[in-house]
């Protein structure tokens, strides 16, 4: 299968798609990448749905990622009596480290790290900011705080500090178990969630120790002030508008979309935009034009991929959901102004040969009107320069890897397959020419541009541009 379209889908897996029937019948309607939630599903339940996509990718003869989102660190209170209570606006409300069950006087919050943050004034946001407490006195165990806006608290809401920088890892030890199973199961790609610093970052990267590639979720503001040095340990980014919705304003996170999308972009680095980009399919068939417009403009932006979550993991219409996007996309990059925004802004080509080369080589096929760019890879790295460059013609990136052939599924505009590195130039040429037949890519006299490196098969060897006729 060879896709037309630049812009890769990621789909996650749950009750409702993770059987092989329904796993190929995404793979078939679109989906690139496919996302196991370790907040949610038993170690059996990611290990079938993996199987599940291996399967679907001899099915379908394309290869197909699977990302591993982590958890991260779900700070929430504790239980009420009853299960539930109503607070009031002027009220005030105590927080207690380990405290009694709670009223609507206050409640337990079995979370020490959010008592060593706060500080008078510090707003706290409980149930996705449903309901907001200002601080007024803290301590080591306790917050009194004052209600600033009320509505009814039940057992185990989430709890968000806006503008906090939290004194913990983004690692729990749940996630760290989940890390190691995900890394035994062979996921080309983990998430972390809740990433606040480079230091994050650093410690995933040491812990997968190159068996993954790593993604940051960018879905706290304070990520937002460190962006640049976070993006320096990360192979990718996912722009997690949930959490980031929380505790920004509504009207700044559609900005920082787009800082997070720029950024990455412009480091080469794949961005996903996730949450809520269908959610009126969980029960419907079509989406709403919102929805269609939320999903046209992030293409227009240049993202590498979009995430459909309950859409596809708990919906009543997963395979409907990623068709419609498959839809939307292809539509999109069919606008005659949709070049124009592509080619509007590239990276600088400072910073070493290979980036020079990708440059050159997207600049050589749109001068020499060529149907493709074919790039001979080890580790992935030129076909992601290429994928940088937003170039108008395919990527056909040729690897003798599999596994760095479902990486980069999830890269803008790259088709991975696997072959054999060539064994001089004649042959590489040759290879090209029979991938691109086989895949239907080019007809007969078009111009194709190669890229590679020799010696073949030596990962950071790109030093070569050749032209060639079908």
């Amino acid at each position: 299968m060879i896709r037309a379209r630049r812009a890769r889908i990621v789909a996650t897996l749950g009750p409702a798609s993770r059987s092989p029937e329904m796993v190929k019948a995404l793979a078939e309607a679109g989906a690139d990448v496919f996302r196991l939630n370790f907040s949610h599903g038993a170690p059996e339940d990611h290990r079938a749905a993996l199987e599940a996509v291996r399967a679907a990718e001899d099915a379908i003869d394309r290869p197909l990622a699977v990302l591993a989102d982590l958890q991260g660190p779900k700070l929430r209170l504790g239980q009420f009596e009853g299960g539930k209570a109503e607070i009031e606006a002027g009220q005030p409300f105590r927080l207690e480290l380990n405290g009694a069950t709670g009223t609507s006087r206050g409640a337990p919050m079995s979370h020490p790290e959010i008592f060593q943050a706060l500080k008078p004034g510090v707003t706290i946001l409980i149930d996705d900011g449903k309901l907001r407490l200002r601080v007024e006195r803290c301590g080591p165990d306790f917050a009194d705080t004052t209600v600033i806006q009320g509505g009814t608290v039940s057992d185990r809401k989430g709890v968000n500090l806006p503008g906090v920088i939290l004194p913990l890892s983004a690692l729990t030890d749940k996630d760290r178990a989940d890390l190691a199973y995900a890394l035994e199961l062979g996921v080309d790609w983990v998430a972390l969630s809740f990433v606040q610093k480079p230091e994050d970052m650093a410690e995933l990267r040491m812990l997968v120790g190159g068996r993954a590639a790593c993604l940051a979720k960018i879905e706290k503001p304070q990520a937002l002030d460190r962006l640049d040095e976070i993006l320096d340990l990360c192979d990718g980014v996912m722009v997690a508008r949930g959490d980031l919705g929380v505790e920004l304003p509504p009207e700044d996170v559609p900005v920082a979309q787009k800082q997070i999308i720029r950024q990455a972009k412009l480091r080469g680095a794949p961005v996903i935009v996730a949450t809520q980009m269908l959610d009126s399919m969980v029960h419907s068939p079509t989406p709403t034009r919102a929805e269609a417009s939320d999903v046209a403009n992030t293409v227009y932006e240049g993202a590498d991929a979009m995430m459909l979550s309950a859409e596809s993991a708990s919906g009543e219409f997963p395979v409907e959901a990623v068709a419609i996007m498959d839809r939307i996309i292809s539509r999109v990059e069919q606008d005659p102004r949709w070049p124009q925004l592509m080619a509007a802004e590239h990276a600088d080509t400072a910073g070493g040969d290979l980036n020079a080369i990708a440059a050159a080589a997207t600049r050589a096929a749109a001068a020499s009107d060529a149907a493709c760019l074919v790039a001979f890879t080890a580790g992935g790295t030129t076909g992601r320069r290429l994928s940088r460059e937003r170039p108008l013609q395919q990527i056909l990136m040729l690897t003798p890897s599999i596994q760095t052939a479902r990486k980069l599924a999830l890269a803008w505009g790259v088709e991975p397959r696997v072959a054999a590195d060539p064994a001089n130039v004649e042959e590489m040429v040759d290879e090209a020419i029979d991938e691109i037949r086989k895949l239907g890519i080019a007809k007969a006299g078009e111009a194709i541009v190669i890229v590679a490196g020799v010696p073949f098969g030596k990962a950071g060897s790109t030093n070569m541009i050749r032209i060639a006729h079908v």
